[in-house]
């Protein structure tokens, strides 16, 4: 591909989601999500360009939402003014990548604003790659679907019972709920429902606490969770609890972390906590988790413990759902990922992915409808 060589141009925009219910987790209730987006292009004349979402979660990310947009100003301004040219840019691995926006921007944005390097990662290997949206060319992108869970919100017991039919109806073989949000009867009645109505479907359970139990209450919720065939719950504890290595020693429940390795970016800090805790699992959000690259690294020190692992959309709109998809497949799937949120807004950006039967697709047939940022 022929690299224009002209300097390197950025701007950003923020939009407002607007979620199709009332999305409610362990943490209390959202209506609404903003993302910020990093648009990069180099010859104006082309209309190519590389965009990128940086949609951090108030209350779980560890960036301020009250300075977020300040940062990501400041970081188009920077490019703006570098006189940074396309072939200037090291993007032959993840971690090459990594190592050149460190030098660039500095271990401070690298550090503490893990969604703005995602975006950043994104628009930069979109424009590599054509400006076409594909950020990595595997087989998702020619149309092999990936396997995904589906989500079970928060909600009255009718409702979320609602939802476990709809997605069992649809194909989904693995169903992902929300605990410790409700009375804890009320969770199991559900689950008593599920493994009663579907026993003969073989459908696997996932659940997340969200660090929802208290530490002298959480053995005894797992026990009585454990009774009905869960796979595996997230974060039972809050993040940073000493319980945590006895919950994941003695658990019947596997457990997979999430929370808990939020604000972790260095490599020797990774390996402390996986070795010190053991888990059974992680699960990984490039918004969250340090980027592409940090989820890269993330899930190299899991595999060389036997760690397993999968990955999760953190409610971004369709753009940073299209590019942690793609990441994903860079892998060899065989568990269910967390990516199936491209339906939860009123207001997502049209494109080629789509849920269908129990995975994610890239549809060859449809296009993306970006014209807001052209």
């Amino acid at each position: 591909m022929h690299i224009r060589k002209m300097a390197l141009q950025a701007s950003f925009s923020k939009r407002t989601f607007t979620f199709e219910f009332d999305a409610r987790t362990s943490r209390g209730l959202m209506r609404e999500k903003h993302s910020w987006y990093i648009k990069i292009w180099d010859d104006p004349k082309v209309g190519r360009f590389g965009i990128g979402e940086c949609g951090p979660l108030p209350g779980l990310s560890i960036e301020d939402s009250a300075t977020i947009e300040e940062k990501i100003s400041s970081v188009v301004e920077q490019i703006n003014h570098a006189k940074l040219k396309l072939e200037d840019v090291d993007s032959s691995s993840l971690k090459k990548l990594n190592t050149f926006l460190t030098v660039f921007f500095g271990e401070e944005l690298m550090k503490k604003y893990p969604s703005v390097v995602f975006s950043l990662e994104t628009a930069i290997l979109d424009l590599l790659n054509g400006g076409d949206r594909v950020i990595f060319r595997n087989e998702f992108t020619k149309g092999k679907p990936l396997p995904i869970n589906g989500l079970i919100w928060m909600g009255g017991l009718d409702f979320m019972l609602q939802q476990v039919e709809i997605k069992v109806r649809d194909g989904y073989r693995c169903v992902k709920l929300k605990v410790g949000g409700l009375d804890f009867e009320k969770e199991c009645d559900i689950l008593q429902y599920i493994r009663r109505k579907y026993f003969r479907d073989d459908i696997v359970i996932r659940l997340d606490a969200n660090g929802a139990f208290k530490p002298e209450e959480a053995m005894y919720k797992l026990q009585e969770l454990s009774k009905f065939g869960v796979h595996s719950i997230e974060q039972p504890l809050k993040t940073g609890h000493h319980g945590i290595v006895d919950i994941c020693k003695s658990s019947p429940i596997p457990i997979a972390l999430d929370e808990e390795l939020i604000d972790l970016s260095g490599r020797e800090e990774k390996e402390s906590l996986l070795d010190r805790i053991r888990p059974q699992f992680i699960i990984l959000k490039p918004t969250l988790h340090g980027g592409l690259f940090g989820c890269e690294e993330w899930i190299a020190l899991a595999e060389a413990r036997k760690i397993g692992w999968w990955i999760t959309s953190a409610l971004e709109s369709n753009i940073g759902l299209n590019s942690i998809s793609q990441f994903t497949a860079n892998y060899d799937i065989k568990l269910p990922q967390g990516l199936g949120t491209g339906a939860i807004y009123t207001n997502n950006f049209p494109s080629p992915l789509s849920a269908e039967k129990g995975t994610l697709r890239y549809d060859l047939k449809e296009n993306w409808d970006l014209s807001d940022f052209s």
